[in-house]
């Protein structure tokens, strides 16, 4: 996609296209939309029924003096009648009788001897169930932590807890708490990682409005401005400057320099020089420049400044400028239809897929001999899961500019996925056969490697897509995202856990702005139980979140480090690590 960064550019940290790569780097699935922080689970999460009824024992703990030394008048020692108060509140509560439940819990409480935690424990969690089903949400919580207090692995009571303060919308705590119940549970239960991805994805959301609003832009680094760039053939403002067009301040005013604010003092056109130049951070102003003296290129300056606001994160900023291009009656079509895809883009990255087709439609009815309409639309339908529509898109490209090595290549990447999330063995050979023509046509074509790397690594042919990254790599040798994957493969092809890793520092060493990378350490880190620096990797990629959407998932990430910090503080509960 074009609004935030190009799909086809393989930087793997927003697009829908690449998220699932990341359960290849220890061969376990994605879990749900928080999954990544929870890789190290290999077996399949099964359904349990829900935690409803009240019980007659907890979770082990050890066991005290059993309390039957009383003499009592009845001959039942007081542990005896707060068993018997608490199967009598159990009858109460089966009957829909919470109410009375209650009593006879309260009662069982204040019989049962105070040595005797495993029984007390649940004393006050069958009160808690109760409370629960009065949606008495504060006193369900107060019980819950009575009886975790008294036996702190009490599955029962975290979780129940844990959906109490997701009522009274303390996330952080019901976060810790169903972290605490997931890995009690070996991450096998349904219903607590359902919880804890939502709870997760309602934290990411909340911070990330608060922060992506407040944030520095920040250029991203010319590698991947580059390779934005390329995702386009019909784009008039990212072709080189033609000759005469130079802004050369220092020529003849009385000679070739008839209009002066339309050619060599043209804001725009030093815009373009300094693209040349990879100047980037004076790109916006040179373009402000040409707007405001209302130069002879005010369409070009609006889409170009438009396109390095989507570039910095500014999307509220860019959305004035692609709107008026858009309108632009008389403006050069090429322009208009560059615009309608760069904001059709900029919606997807916002979830707005009616909007975002809405324009990408406009677009092919404004100039249907554009090649980029297809190729960036027949992304947009593989986000949307439209993979028959996306290939007929591609074909549409491939047809307008047979040279598209990019559309050929997605092209197949789009059959090859349909064939493998549909189990078609024969189709996968068709998809295949498809990459080994792209790259024999195409050699050049740096992508078409890695997305026949992404395809051959799900066949378990780690082989031979290591061999082409390597070959990604020998034509993009800047290309940081190349060796994260590459480092992703030693991971679920050797175990080689320090190859790994070193590949991805290299990717950090080459650019320190690619957030994959960070994104991918900070995983890894987690699986390694390194939560500490898991966070600080999470952090900087947060930092360099280009979307408000790619920064709610890192906070995602980061929250789920960081509940699983606390939690090994205060029950010295971890997951099993690397």
């Amino acid at each position: 996609m074009a609004a935030l960064k190009p799909v086809e550019s393989q930087s793997g940290s927003s697009s829908g296209l690449t998220r699932w790569q990341l359960a290849l780097a220890i061969g376990g699935p994605i879990l749900l939309g928080a999954g990544a922080v929870y890789l190290w689970r290999k077996r399949t999460v099964s359904k349990r029924s829900e935690r409803k009824a009240p019980e007659g024992s907890s979770s082990p703990v050890p066991k005290e003096d059993s309390g039957r030394g009383e003499n009592e008048a009845d001959g039942l020692s007081l542990l005896d009648r707060a068993q018997a108060a608490k199967n009598k509140g159990n009858k109460y509560f089966k009957a829909g009788k919470f109410e009375q439940a209650i009593q006879c819990y309260t009662e069982a409480i204040s019989l049962c001897p105070v040595n005797q935690k495993q029984d007390l424990s649940t004393f006050y969690q069958n009160r808690a169930a109760a409370f629960e089903q009065l949606q008495k949400w504060n006193e369900v919580a107060e019980d819950c932590t009575k009886a975790v207090e008294l036996n702190p692995k009490y599955i029962k009571a975290l979780y129940r807890r844990a959906k109490a303060y997701d009522k009274l919308d303390n996330k952080k705590e019901c976060l810790e708490d169903v972290t605490a119940v997931c890995i009690l549970e070996g991450f096998q239960n349904q219903q607590s990682m359902l919880l804890a991805d939502r709870v997760l994805k309602q934290l990411g959301k909340e911070k990330a409005k608060e922060k992506y609003k407040n944030r520095e832009p920040l250029m991203p680094s010319p590698q991947f401005i580059k390779s934005y760039f390329n995702s386009f053939t019909d784009d008039i403002i990212s072709q080189p400057l033609l000759k005469g067009e130079t802004p050369d301040e220092d020529k003849d005013k009385e000679g070739e320099a008839a209009d002066i604010r339309g050619t060599e003092r043209s804001g725009y056109l030093k815009a373009k020089q300094y693209m040349e130049e990879e100047n980037y951070d004076k790109i916006i102003s040179e373009c402000t420049k040409e707007i405001e003296s209302k130069g002879k290129y005010v369409a070009e300056a609006l889409l170009l400044r438009a396109t390095f606001y989507l570039l910095i994160g500014n999307a509220t900023a860019a959305q004035p400028d692609l709107d008026m291009v858009v309108s632009m009656k008389d403006a050069n079509v090429k322009l208009r239809a560059n615009a309608l895809i760069k904001r059709g883009s900029m919606y997807m990255q916002q979830q707005q897929s009616q909007l975002s087709t809405q324009d990408f439609n406009m677009a092919a009815d404004i100039d249907p001999q554009n090649a980029d309409v297809y190729h960036h639309r027949g992304q947009l339908k593989i986000l949307l899961d439209n993979v028959e529509e996306a290939v007929e898109d591609f074909d549409e490209c491939i047809r307008l500019r047979p040279d598209s090595a990019l559309a050929q290549a997605q092209k197949c990447f789009a059959l090859y996925r349909q064939a493998y999330t549909g189990s078609n063995p024969l189709q996968i050979q068709v998809a295949v056969k498809g990459f080994e023509d792209v790259i024999k046509n195409f050699p050049k074509c740096a992508e078409g490697y890695a997305l026949y790397a992404q395809a051959l690594t799900d066949q378990q042919h780690f082989s031979k897509a290591d061999e082409m990254y390597d070959k990604c790599i020998e034509l993009e040798p800047d290309n940081a995202t190349t060796y994260v994957h590459k480092g992703l493969l030693q991971l679920q092809w050797k175990q080689d856990l320090d190859k790994g890793l070193e590949l991805i520092s290299k990717a950090i060493e080459i650019d320190n702005k690619c957030d994959f990378a960070y994104e991918t350490m900070g995983t890894i880190e987690v699986q390694r139980g390194n939560l500490a620096k898991a966070i600080d990797m999470f952090s900087k990629a947060i930092n360099l979140a280009k979307s408000e959407m790619e920064m709610a998932h890192l906070y995602s990430l980061c929250d789920a480090a960081y509940a699983q910090t606390e939690v090994a503080k205060k029950y010295g509960l971890k997951p099993p690590t690397l």
